[in-house]
């Protein structure tokens, strides 16, 4: 399709090259549906998906497990509040589950529970905006959460321990949002 309407640019046929185009390969612009959960939404997908990352298949950590770590040590697990690489412990991107849509949102995908998967922020910015069959990428099944649970009943004990991790508005929103979704 593309080789036969250069071929007609070239012969300077440029109405044929158009409607080649629009009859084999149109332009469909989608309407963008947005993208729209809270951190309850988000915990109960990751739960939901077992923090295993659904496109590899490995585990992943209940976030603020690691902005806890990089708290308590923070020239050991530095974090930067914009991720920047240079600046942050590569375990932000591998470890740290978030919601990516299967089917992208900028391609037509509904912003809902039944289009959203747990997977790291590593994944999730390498698939942009591509299908998985694009990527050669699978849906891995989600986890056990007997066997893995990110760390979240972990953060939850901690948290309740220690009154200086509960005085933060953070980390007392994520025990809070953790506490709701797992009573």
């Amino acid at each position: 399709m593309i080789r036969d309407t250069c071929q007609l640019i070239s012969q300077g046929d440029l109405d044929t090259a158009r409607l080649r185009i629009l009859s084999g390969f149109p332009f469909v612009p989608l309407e963008n549906a947005g993208r729209n959960y809270s951190d309850v939404q988000k915990t109960q997908i990751f739960i939901r998906d077992g923090f295993i990352d659904r496109y590899s298949g490995e585990k992943l950590v209940f976030p603020p497990v690691l902005r806890l770590m990089s708290k308590l040590m923070p020239d050991e697990f530095p974090y930067h509040s914009n991720w920047k690489m240079s600046e942050c412990h590569i375990a932000y991107w591998q470890l740290s589950p978030t919601i990516d849509h299967i089917v992208p949102v900028a391609r037509g995908g509904a912003d809902e529970g039944s289009n959203w998967a747990c997977t790291s922020q590593l994944r999730n910015s390498a698939k942009a905006n591509w299908f998985l069959e694009e990527l050669g990428w699978e849906l891995h099944p989600p986890g056990d959460l007997r066997e893995w649970d990110g760390l979240l009943h972990w953060y939850v004990d901690y948290a309740n321990d220690h009154a200086e991790i509960k005085a933060d508005p953070w980390f007392r929103g994520w025990l809070r949002t953790a506490e709701n979704v797992i009573n």
